[in-house]
């Protein structure tokens, strides 16, 4: 009773240190050391359980420090590895330490990556990732789910994620990117076999026949962020999900109740993992797939819950005929269309269907002749089929009652009548219609044709130069607008192909964009101004150029997403490239505009290349030419120490596999080995092959780094 009353006390002085720290994070550290001498594997359950709680609500806090979590790692993890390998197990405290490992996990692996002589920390931790393995099949059901978070997140650590920004690596995602290849604790294989083995043994509750329903759903929980964020495991999660049936419970015979809460419980989270999957990202690959699947589920859930319950469904015929007797009421007359007045009946009285006298009184001459063009449509389109045959059939009975009510006097005053319902004072109109009752069908008069003249179309008034301009844009801005609407499939098909083929003819993006670079390539002077007239009468220069508008919306496009659009800026500098040499054909002297152009792309891609960026190498392959200038600027970013092997790498490309310009190349390589410090190592390599005399007694050990046969292909490759 003593040792109760003693641990009672305790555990309210814990409560109060417990709320200190929930009050201020900063208190965090001191508690922790505080109390874990009290709350080691020896103390109480009370005692115990009260630690592991603590334990996982300290590193689950988003206000405690990243840095004072780690450090406090170094004494919790002790206390949790006894609490996992304990002889007389407690379920509450088993699940509260999983929960804590859970979290500190990622800690310990950047702990570990940047830390690799921390040998203890990483045992302790590799410890109780192993004793939380081994408890995964055989634990209690809450055990269990937090067993597959830590699973998770240990296979979210151990597979290779992507690296923002290399030169800040601590605010990098944790991943196994991070963890160098010749790390002594942590090897990277090792690790992502691993990872691979527990996604395998993760994703077998969804292929288990007798799978629970609650390990389930806490899978599919868990593994929403293994496909948002690991894109190389993402199509193994996706296709093991898609083919998992949440209905395969219902097929086993008679659901309870029971088991119809656990079968709608997995539909339910799947239908949720699945819609949010297409709402992150509505164009990826696997989208028709999610949707159809989607569909699949709405009609097994129809098949398996829907029929219970369901009345029968209305026989398509009355049995008995028209019985009035019957609950449903079939009516002939679904209009209550009223009989006709005796006597001469009027049009609009022939074609009434209705006994409302509000809607017999309104005049449709009131509804504007536009409204009338914009519902006659969806109103036809709505009609009900049935109903309509039945109005058909009503007036159609009419017409035939007043044929052959009395004789054709009877018609003559019916279709005088019906003159004067539409308001018209002579008898024209019956006497067309007793016409082609009587006599067939009338013959029409034509009117003599009248000779005409020929018709010439006025020449339109001369465009001021502020037109010509303003009209000029908007065309090019029409252009790009198709280029931006257009889908990457041609809309028609040519049925020319290969070399025979016409340039922009299938109407797609790529076509659209061939149109904007001829039309800025190869205009012809009369899609020029011809130039704006000074104050003397002097023309002075050109009031707009197409081509000179089309080249800049055109590089505008281009910086814009230049890594998916680099193969229209290569189109166009081979068509700007193909200009001048025709124009210089005609005249030597012209002026060319591809070197201006290619300096004025290049120089707005580099500011955003990285070190391991390949559209620079790209870019310098398939460019028509390349000239010192260009050269010029690719060995600027020698200057940021990041980047030199970028423009090496480029360089050295260029001269594998572009011999035309090789000894401009291997000049350029040797500048960056005489002027840049930081470039001098990745340059003699390459020197020490092409020209070997430029390093003197530097090139035998150039010479042994050179790099591998394999880099050109491997350049290759990536490029």
């Amino acid at each position: 009773m003593a040792a109760n009353d003693s641990s009672e006390s305790t555990i309210s002085r814990l409560e109060g240190a417990r709320k200190l720290a929930l009050s201020d994070s900063v208190h965090y550290p001191a508690i922790v050391q505080g109390v874990a001498p009290i709350i080691g594997q020896g103390a109480a359950l009370d005692l115990r359980r009260w630690g592991a709680d603590f334990l996982a609500e300290t590193y689950a806090s988003p206000a405690f420090a990243v840095e004072e979590k780690v450090k406090l790692s170094f004494a919790a993890l002790p206390i949790l590895k006894a609490y996992l390998e304990a002889d007389d197990q407690d379920d509450a405290v088993v699940k509260s330490s999983v929960q804590a490992a859970t979290s500190m996990y990622p800690l310990v692996f950047r702990h570990t990556i940047y830390t690799p002589t921390d040998i203890t920390t990483w045992q302790n931790m590799a410890a109780i990732k192993s004793s939380i393995l081994r408890r995964m099949d055989s634990a209690a059901p809450g055990v269990k789910l937090c067993c597959t978070k830590f699973i998770q997140r240990v296979i979210q650590m151990q597979t290779p994620g992507v690296i923002s920004d290399p030169r800040r690596p601590d605010q990098n995602e944790i991943s196994l990117s991070l963890v160098p290849r010749d790390h002594p604790l942590i090897p990277p294989s090792t690790l992502e076999a691993e990872a691979l083995g527990l996604l395998d043994r993760l994703l077998d509750v969804f292929q288990n026949p007798a799978g629970d329903a609650l390990q389930v759903t806490a899978t599919l929980n868990s593994v929403g962020v293994l496909v948002r964020t690991r894109a190389s495991i993402a199509n193994r999660i996706l296709n093991t999900i898609l083919s998992f049936d949440p209905f395969r419970l219902a097929y086993s015979g008679t659901m309870d109740a029971k088991t119809k809460v656990m079968v709608k419980s997995m539909e339910r989270t799947l239908k949720a993992f699945l819609i949010n999957l297409n709402k992150r990202n509505p164009t990826n690959p696997m989208a028709g797939r999610i949707q159809g699947h989607l569909d699949r589920l709405a009609q097994m859930h129809n098949d398996a819950f829907d029929t219970t319950g369901r009345k029968r469904a209305a026989p398509l015929e009355p049995p008995d005929g028209l019985d009035p007797s019957k609950r449903q009421r079939l009516a002939i007359d679904a209009f209550g269309a009223p009989a006709l007045p005796p006597g001469p009946v009027s049009m609009a009285q022939l074609f009434t269907l209705t006994a409302d006298d509000t809607t017999k009184g309104f005049n449709v001459q009131t509804i504007p002749f536009n409204m009338v063009n914009r519902i006659v449509v969806p109103l036809l389109v709505s009609v009900n089929q049935d109903q309509l045959t039945n109005a058909v059939s009503i007036v159609k009975q009419r017409l035939q009652d007043l044929s052959g009510s009395s004789s054709a006097t009877a018609i003559a005053q019916a279709l005088t009548g019906a003159g004067q319902g539409l308001d018209n004072g002579t008898n024209a109109a019956s006497d067309q219609l007793m016409n082609r009752m009587e006599a067939g069908p009338v013959a029409t008069d034509r009117p003599p044709e009248v000779p005409t003249g020929p018709f010439i179309i006025p020449q339109p008034p001369p465009m001021e130069d502020y037109e010509v301009t303003d009209f000029g844009k908007e065309m090019v801005l029409r252009i790009f607008g198709m280029v931006e609407t257009s889908g990457e499939t041609a809309l028609f098909k040519m049925p020319t192909k290969g070399f025979n083929r016409v340039a922009g003819s299938n109407y797609d993006r790529d076509g659209w964009v061939t149109i904007a670079v001829r039309l800025a390539t190869r205009t012809t002077t009369g899609l020029e101004a011809s130039g704006v007239k000074e104050e003397d009468g002097s023309s002075g220069g050109p009031a707009f150029s197409l081509a000179t508008e089309i080249r800049n919306v055109l590089h505008q496009y281009v910086l814009s997403d230049f890594r998916r659009r680099i193969g229209v800026a290569i189109s166009w500098l081979n068509e700007e490239w193909y200009n001048d040499r025709m124009r210089s054909r005609s005249d030597a002297d012209a002026a060319g505009s591809y070197d201006g152009l290619v300096l004025r792309l290049l120089d707005g891609m580099l500011p955003y290349l990285d070190a391991k960026d390949k559209v620079l190498i790209r870019f310098l392959s398939e460019v028509p030419a390349v000239g010192p200038a260009l050269l010029e600027r690719v060995k600027r970013l020698a200057v940021d120490p990041e980047r030199v092997a970028l423009a090496v790498n480029a360089i050295h490309y260029l001269v594998l596999f572009r011999p035309p310009v090789r000894e401009i190349c291997i000049d350029a390589l040797e500048d960056l080995w005489h002027n840049y410090e930081d470039a001098r190592g990745a340059s003699a390599k390459v020197l020490a092959k092409w020209r070997p005399e430029v390093l003197g007694e530097a090139a035998p050990q150039a010479k042994v780094e050179e790099a591998k046969p394999e880099v050109a292909a491997k350049m290759e490759v990536a490029a």
